[in-house]
């Protein structure tokens, strides 16, 4: 996929990544592939009413200036197919290498199993057709317009082919004669996105070099008592399933409690409930389900903490599926910005409710400390949660750029731009203690909102996130935390949904493919399992003991090959920046006042 001229992989590879890896589309039933003609086809070709076989695309042109190159669709499918290169393709393999022209091969044939339906679905969604515009400048008509609606006609199309959804089908089905590729504007995408990663690497390189001087300065000399946090504690667990009715929001949602239990020696009562434990809440990502981090839950239930985790309607499994079959007209509502924090607080206002009046409840819950967990939009929820307020100043700042951003995250964060003034105060004084896993946060929040959270924050980060990117959306925010009791975790290869587990209730429309997940999947869940127990021990629980499993020379001596990980509390605005090699205003609107002399407390 590094094919240097022409810029067809590129742009092929870019268009498949982004419709794979989007969270908002995904596989439809097989039945839906004969609804396609009577409802979807009329509804996409009069935009395009060009499009016909006989104006399907036979060409692309790759202009540069006033230089222009051109090469066969047909030569393409003829080396795909049968790996003859002819004459019009000959001219072009001077500049690739074997390897990259096998890389070409591949990838036109490779195949995204999406249904036209959920393709079409999503292509209409305001996220969806902001990414058309996108691409709609890169790759062109021949009469040099915009692609938007040829590409989302070539999109359906080839979903529906026999021969799926593939770049080269994509192409045989651009509804007019020519294709016409932009390289001025692919060589920008091509030169923001290097920047991206090599400005990653520079920041995680930072990172690892900041967590070896922790450790250097904080060894561990102790880890026999207590046991590892990566192994389940000395509780068993029952889960129980409440609903819950917020009749002012005219919202009904189902949560999921796991109670921990003492193992006794009496025969009568093998099992015994244990008392006052702390809470802890668990905020799903878009598109997943209250089920994904079940693992997560009965780590922590083993250690002596109650958790409990909503399932969120409006932005779940449910809501994709309802997209795809043509019930949702959005991949989430701007209300969720909204409604997913005030789920928490109705979720901890009834089990207050169930902890005074309900047998299986009663006096076994401590909520007046609470922990949360969130992942992604979760992520945000734990944030705003925490006191992270929404800022409508930065949202219409930023969202004014968005459509020449790499963070696909923004898709989601500028919808909040529709929220009503003045949002709502979020905040629950009842939580304690977050961790965040890929939070979305940048420019919804913004340096102001990350400066208003005042108790102790664990983000966690994966450099090989593409939704919600390490740089923009975990490190840079990171260093605008002015809470003394942050920490920032970073596995290394790990992608947005290295951590997410198995649905217990098949709610997964498509299975991802490993390239998507990221390495070592269960080595990512057991650093989460580790750090989560260490970091709410110590801050819900108030174990000093966990303290040293707090630390870089842990995640140093637990971290592995197959996914380093690296734990850091100290990294500034100036070291970022002097890391990127950019002035200090550039890394950061607003500067921490984060110490490195600061001292750890427990508040």
């Amino acid at each position: 996929m590094n094919c240097s001229d022409p810029a067809l992989p590129f742009i092929a590879g870019h268009l498949r990544s982004r419709l794979i890896s989007s969270p908002s589309i995904h596989r439809s039933a097989r039945w839906v592939r004969a609804r396609l003609k009577s409802i979807l086809i009329p509804a996409v070709l009069p935009a395009v009413l060009v499009a016909s076989p006989a104006s399907a695309a036979e060409r692309i042109y790759f202009s540069y200036g006033i230089i222009e190159r051109s090469i066969s669709i047909d030569s393409l499918e003829t080396y795909a197919r049968q790996g003859t290169i002819e004459a019009d393709l000959e001219a072009y393999t001077r500049y690739a290498s074997s390897e990259q022209l096998e890389q070409l091969r591949t990838l036109l044939q490779a195949e995204a199993e999406l249904s036209p339906v959920a393709i079409a679905q999503f292509l209409y969604t305001d996220q969806g057709e902001i990414l058309l515009r996108r691409l709609g400048e890169i790759i062109q008509t021949e009469a040099r317009e915009s692609g938007f609606y040829a590409l989302r006609a070539a999109l359906i199309l080839a979903a529906d082919d026999p021969g799926g959804l593939t770049p080269l089908n994509v192409l045989k089905k651009f509804p007019v004669a020519g294709i016409r590729i932009d390289l001025n504007r692919t060589l920008a995408v091509v030169s923001s996105l290097e920047q991206l990663i090599n400005q990653t690497a520079e920041a995680v390189n930072a990172i690892e070099q900041q967590s070896a001087r922790e450790a250097a300065s904080d060894p561990i000399t102790d880890l026999s008592s207590p046991p590892d946090p990566r192994r389940l504690g000395q509780f068993t667990w029952q889960r129980q399933t409440i609903t819950l009715n917020d009749t002012s929001r005219d919202r009904t949602f189902v949560a999921d409690v796991y109670l921990p239990l003492e193992v006794t020696s009496d025969p009568t009562y093998p099992l015994m409930p244990v008392p006052s434990v702390p809470v802890i809440i668990m905020s799903h990502g878009l598109g997943s389900d209250r089920t994904t981090y079940a693992y997560l839950g009965e780590h922590l239930a083993s250690y002596g903490f109650a958790v409990a985790i909503p399932e969120h309607p409006g932005s779940n499994a449910d809501q994709l599926r309802a997209l795809i079959e043509g019930r949702a007209s959005q991949v989430t509502e701007p209300a969720e910005f909204i409604n997913r924090p005030l789920d928490v607080t109705y979720l901890l206002d009834e089990l207050e409710r169930l902890n005074q009046s309900d047998f299986a409840f009663q006096g076994r819950l401590d909520l007046r400390q609470v922990g949360v967990v969130g992942q992604s939009f979760g992520g945000y929820t734990a944030l705003a949660l925490a006191g992270a307020q929404i800022n409508f100043q930065q949202l219409t700042e930023d969202c004014a750029a968005e459509e020449s951003t790499l963070n696909l995250s923004l898709l989601l964060q500028c919808r909040a731009e529709e929220l009503v003034l003045p949002a709502a105060d979020l905040r629950d004084e009842r939580v304690a203690a977050i961790m965040a896993i890929n939070p979305i946060g940048s420019i919804i929040l913004g340096p102001a909102g990350f400066s208003e959270i005042d108790i102790p924050v664990m983000l966690v980060s994966g450099n090989a996130d593409t939704i919600a990117p390490a740089l923009l959306e975990q490190i840079r925010p990171f260093t605008w935390l002015t809470t003394p009791n942050k920490y920032l975790l970073m596995m290394r290869g790990s992608t947005h949904f290295s951590t997410i587990g198995t649905s217990e209730i098949g709610s997964e429309i498509v299975t991802l493919p490993p390239e998507i997940i990221g390495p070592s999947p269960a080595l990512a869940r057991s650093y989460i399992n580790a750090m989560s127990t260490a970091f709410f021990q110590l801050h819900l629980a108030k174990d000093t003991d966990y303290l040293r499993y707090l630390g870089a020379a842990y995640a140093e001596r637990i971290s592995e090959p197959a996914l380093p990980i690296d734990l850091v509390r100290f990294l500034t605005p100036a070291q970022l920046a002097q890391a990127l090699g950019e002035p200090l205003e550039s890394s950061s609107r607003l500067q921490s006042n984060f110490s490195p002399n600061s001292n750890l407390s427990l508040n």
